[in-house]
Parts: C-alpha cells; sequence; structure tokens
C-alpha cells in the first residue's frame, strides 16, 4: 500500500514562468517547499459542507477495479461519463452518498456501451469524452477514437443507460502507438477543442497542414469554427503530445503537455501561435514560438487531466505520481505545489485525470493498469478530493 502525506516537499526544483505571447517577459522561480494556499470559501452539497483551501484531501474512493480510466466529463445530474482505454467501454459513474459521518461508501458504476473500432495499442484507444453543452436536449457525447487507420472524434447519443451508434464527424487525424494526445473539451464558445499528439513522427507537428501535433477547434459536426486562425480546423500547433486542456473562469485556455527528456509544459493557448516542437522543448527557444508558461523536470511530471477549481489549476502528473496544483489569474500562474507525492513514490501512483465536479470537488483517476505502474489492490480507482 503506498503511504498518504497530505502536501509532498519539493526540492529545489526550477519552475519557469513566462508571459504567454511572443516577446513576453520571462521569469526563473526557485521553489522549496510547498507554497501555502489561502482559505477559498466553503461549498455546501445537500448535508456536507467542506472547506475550499486549497489543500486537497482524499475523502472517500468513489470506484476501484477500472482498468486505465481515462476521459471524464459530468452529465448535468451530476453523474460522470469515464471512458477506459483498452476496454473502450463507456461508463457511467455515481458518486457515493456521503453523509455526515460517513466517508467509506461508494459510487456506482453502470457500462452503457463500448465505442467500435477502437484499436488499443501502447498509448492509443478510447481516450477524451466530452458532454454537449446541448445535452438535455440532444443527449449527445463526444469520443476521442484511435482505430488501425487513423484518431477521430465521433459522437454518440447516450438515451437512458445505453449508449447509440457512434458517428464520426472528424477523421483523418495520425495514429501511433505513442503521442495519441485525445483531451476533448467544450469552450465557453460553444466549440469543441480537440488535443492531438505528433504519433510519434516530430514533423508531423511543424505541418500546419497536418492535423497531429495540434490543438483542433472544431464546431459540434466537426468542420473547422468559425474564426479559426488558418481557415482550418487547426487552433495551435508546435505540439509534442498535449493530454490536459481546461479553461479558466477569465477564459484563458490551458494546456498540459509532455515533453521529451528536457521539460514538461504548461502552456497558455493562444490562436495560430506555435509552440515550438521538434525545435524548442520547455523555454529558451527562438522568439518565434511562444514560450511555455511554466515547466517541470520529466520526471516530477509527465502531465496528463488539467481542470480548474477555486483559484487554481490541478494537474495530474503519470511519472510523477502526485496532483500538482497551480495558482493561476489573469492569464498568468504562479506558485506551483505537489501534494499525494509520499517519500517512496506516489502514494496513489500515476494520476491520469482530474475534473472538477458540480459539487465543487474534484474527482481524480489513477492510471496503474496502463502498463507502466504498479497497481495496488483496488486499482484502477476513481478518487473524490476536496480542494
Amino acid at each position: 500500500m503506498r503511504r498518504r502525506a497530505l502536501a509532498g516537499s519539493l526540492a529545489a526544483l526550477a519552475l519557469v514562468a513566462a508571459a504567454c505571447g511572443q516577446g513576453g517577459n520571462e521569469t526563473d522561480i526557485d521553489v522549496s517547499g510547498t507554497a501555502a494556499a489561502a482559505p477559498t470559501g466553503t461549498v455546501q452539497d445537500g448535508e456536507l459542507t467542506f472547506a475550499v483551501d486549497g489543500v486537497p484531501d482524499v475523502v472517500a474512493t468513489i470506484a476501484t477495479g477500472l482498468a486505465t480510466p481515462w476521459g471524464m466529463d459530468f452529465l448535468p445530474d451530476g453523474r460522470a461519463v469515464v471512458t477506459e482505454r483498452d476496454t473502450a467501454r463507456v461508463l457511467v459513474v455515481t458518486a457515493p452518498e456521503l453523509a455526515k459521518g460517513s466517508t467509506k461508501k461508494k459510487g456506482t458504476v453502470i457500462e452503457v456501451g463500448q465505442v467500435p473500432e477502437v484499436d488499443p495499442r501502447g498509448e492509443a484507444g478510447l481516450l477524451g469524452v466530452a458532454v454537449s453543452p446541448s445535452f438535455a436536449t440532444d443527449g449527445l457525447l463526444y469520443f476521442y477514437v484511435c482505430t488501425a487507420d487513423d484518431n477521430r472524434v465521433v459522437r454518440a447519443k447516450l438515451e437512458g443507460d445505453k449508449l447509440g451508434t457512434p458517428e464520426p464527424i472528424l477523421t483523418g487525424i495520425p495514429t501511433g502507438q505513442i503521442h495519441d494526445g485525445g483531451r476533448l473539451a467544450f469552450g465557453p464558445d460553444g466549440f469543441l477543442y480537440v488535443t492531438t499528439g505528433e504519433a510519434g513522427d516530430k514533423k508531423l507537428a511543424r505541418n500546419r497542414k497536418n492535423l497531429a501535433g495540434k490543438i483542433l477547434r472544431i464546431t459540434t459536426d466537426g468542420r473547422p469554427a468559425p474564426g479559426n486562425p488558418f481557415d482550418t480546423v487547426v487552433w495551435s500547433w508546435g505540439h509534442r503530445n498535449v493530454q490536459g486542456l481546461v479553461f479558466d473562469p477569465d477564459g484563458s485556455l490551458w494546456a498540459s503537455e509532455f515533453g521529451q527528456s528536457k521539460a514538461d509544459e504548461l502552456n497558455r493557448i493562444l490562436p495560430g501561435e506555435n509552440y515550438g516542437w521538434p525545435v524548442v522543448e520547455g523555454t529558451g527557444g527562438p522568439k518565434r514560438f511562444t514560450e511555455p508558461q511554466m515547466t517541470w523536470k520529466t520526471g516530477d511530471a509527465s502531465p496528463s487531466g488539467l481542470t480548474y477549481a477555486s483559484g487554481y489549476l490541478w494537474m495530474a502528473a503519470l511519472q510523477g505520481e502526485r496532483l500538482w496544483r497551480i495558482k493561476v489569474a489573469a492569464g498568468q500562474v504562479s506558485d506551483p505545489a505537489a501534494y499525494f507525492e509520499g517519500d517512496d513514490g506516489g502514494e496513489l501512483g500515476r494520476l491520469r485525470t482530474v475534473e472538477l465536479a458540480p459539487d465543487g470537488r474534484l474527482w481524480l483517476t489513477t492510471s496503474n493498469k496502463d502498463g507502466r505502474g504498479t497497481p495496488a489492490a483496488e486499482d484502477d480507482r476513481i478518487l473524490l478530493v476536496e480542494p
């Protein structure tokens, strides 16, 4: 069993925060210890009231025995839609009822279907999911699917506890055993943002006409969204492998990205900007590339999921086996702090996805059955976290 530590220490970790956009000011930040978090209020969910103090605490286990859960988004009724990468199963998960004095109950998991044509291999499989902003009227779910021939975005209707036949809306994204991207998120503008990896072929990220190594912005029918910078589906380019995507309340779009060996990145995404891969990894590249706002050593992060809650970005780390909390305001980030780090590896193992639930708590998934982790007895799990 892994040991639990509320906040890990950051030993002489150098991180870089830079203004996003061409020619921004660059600041080096040397961090030691964990940044203190100011209380940010309380959240009341029925009988449950909890303090939001910036210090995450696991309060319940929602689900156990899952097989590499990857994507997650919430239905209007508060239940979560969860995808499993290798089985291609689509699950609807309900949180446990946390009555006063009891935090031991688990939630319920219902399989509503499997997505066909998924070809699980390496990092490929059934990846991200996004619930339609108009779900109450259209019942649609959007999925990022790796097939034998390509990566694609499909949509399917959820009726009751049954998933309908998926319909492809965007095809032809290069696929590979590694670097498939796969995160989906609807923006405040109602358009769907899609992250793609360069599928192990670095030159594809440099080709603006290729869909690999990009962040895409599409309509719900898969067409280029109005206002896209190149009149194509491409929103930004020069990415290696983006697996985290979230908008903050100010409307800034943030993306977490895997580095190769030098630096993992947290980027603020602007339309039309080139983020440098494979010419540059991390900071210090030519001015024609957009600098990351923050970087990590790859052993401390290898980031996947990203969400926003209570003034912070929350970033799940795979190789780093920890949950990162980063202050964010006015398009700038600062004060990174690590949690669930432990002394001999993270107490929870590899962390893939973190999402903000409608009740203000975080849902956090482990990814210890992905072929690169050491599964605990109940892995993979979804954990309920009070931020």
